[in-house]
């Protein structure tokens, strides 16, 4: 048989999942390890969603998605942070965010065009930018700095083929909300080396230390931004599968025309749904985010009470504590706390590099389950410490 594609065949499997599927098969396991709210999606939402298909609106919808619900995401946009889009010319609704980045790629990149991407990243970066013909260039950000991208490092990677900048704020798997003043010093690099930028910003109304910086609204950025949000998070809707971009009209055009002949449109159930998300009252997720930032607090004190440094995770729902001192790599850490223990949690390295050291915790979790699975890594820890003697 003739080989199959080569960017594919030599893209490795999801490192999160692969631990969720073990921890699948076991029993009495605690799981930390898939980005999910555990709350179930506001009644008010579900209900839109029932009498959307009580009352038949299982079509198409028009590619770009419904106009009700484009407008309300770039009215949110326009009062929340100051920036502007057309619903009718620069929004996009996407199957999910994942859709959007995608997208967002498959328009920017040319064959061989670099994206520098600072890792520790989601895990999806790479490989959406490989699938759409670009190369990614890593560049490391630090714990001891709670993993702040330096732009000094950023332009010392900016190569004639680099295209496009990919950033994450509030962050995966870190936690880490980007300074203000290092967006705009980004900002600055891509007018000054005419490069685009793409900003993942799915956990922004997830920040709890500080205000939340849309890139869109930075002065220069709008222009060369490609903004992408959802539902899934804040809303808990991962299962709905309703993102969105925000582009200059030249960028989100193009995004329509790979979408057209794709995905065609998000679910149109999903759609009505997400309207009422945006158009009811906001104390559900108030409420949601106000119970995510107890357990940031109660679980990383934890953390460092057992010995276990973790810088503070200003936003989305995980904590990443270094390691380091069991004496174990991130991999065998996990396999081992995960069969000696129970509790799954992710390798910090299948996130780059930089997060070799590390595990990804995610704190989407009932809190006397994360108060139980901290005994448990205290217990783990105790082992560990055992056999190094």
């Amino acid at each position: 048989m003739k080989p199959l594609n080569d960017v594919i065949s030599a893209c490795p499997p999801s490192g999160i999942r692969r631990f969720f599927d073990i921890a699948a098969e076991m029993d009495d396991v605690i799981s930390l390890g898939v980005g999910e709210p555990d709350f179930v999606t506001p009644w008010r939402v579900r209900e839109a969603g029932i009498y959307a298909l009580e009352n038949g609106y299982t079509t198409y919808t028009s590619n770009h998605g419904l106009l009700r619900l484009r407008e309300l995401i770039c009215a949110d946009l326009a009062d929340r942070y100051g920036a502007r889009f057309s619903p009718r010319t620069e929004c996009l609704i996407t199957t999910g965010v994942s859709e959007g980045l995608d997208l967002a790629l498959r328009v920017l990149l040319n064959p061989g065009d670099e994206v520098i991407v600072p890792e520790p990243c989601y895990v999806a970066y790479e490989p959406n930018v490989a699938f759409a013909g670009g190369v990614s260039v890593r560049v490391p950000t630090r714990w001891e700095d709670d993993f702040a991208v330096d732009p000094a490092v950023v332009e010392a990677a900016i190569t004639p083929a680099t295209k496009a900048i990919l950033i994450g704020s509030p962050a995966n798997p870190t936690g880490a909300v980007q300074p203000r003043a290092a967006l705009e010093a980004l900002v600055a690099l891509a007018e000054r080396h005419d490069l685009y930028l793409i900003s993942d910003e799915i956990y922004d109304r997830l920040t709890y230390t500080g205000t939340h910086t849309c890139m869109s609204a930075l002065p220069g950025a709008r222009e060369r931004t490609v903004l992408l949000g959802g539902f899934s998070k804040a809303y808990a809707m991962t299962g709905w599968r309703v993102g969105w971009i925000c582009a200059p009209q030249q960028v989100a055009d193009l995004c329509v025309r790979v979408h057209q002949y794709t995905m065609l449109c998000a679910p149109h159930v999903s759609q009505i749904a997400a309207v009422e998300a945006m158009s009811g009252p906001g104390s559900d997720v108030e409420e949601m985010v106000a119970d995510y930032d107890r357990r940031r607090r109660v679980f990383v004190k934890g953390l460092r009470e057992l010995g276990l440094d973790c810088p503070e995770p200003g936003g989305a729902f995980y904590a990443f504590p270094s390691i380091r001192h069991s004496g174990l790599d991130s991999e065998t850490f996990a396999e081992r706390l995960l069969h000696e223990q129970k509790v799954a949690v992710v390798p910090g390295n299948v996130f780059g590099p930089s997060g070799e050291g590390h595990v990804r915790c995610s704190y989407a979790t009932a809190l006397p389950q994360l108060e139980e699975a901290l005994e448990r890594i205290g217990r783990f820890l105790v082992t560990c410490s055992d056999r190094a003697e």
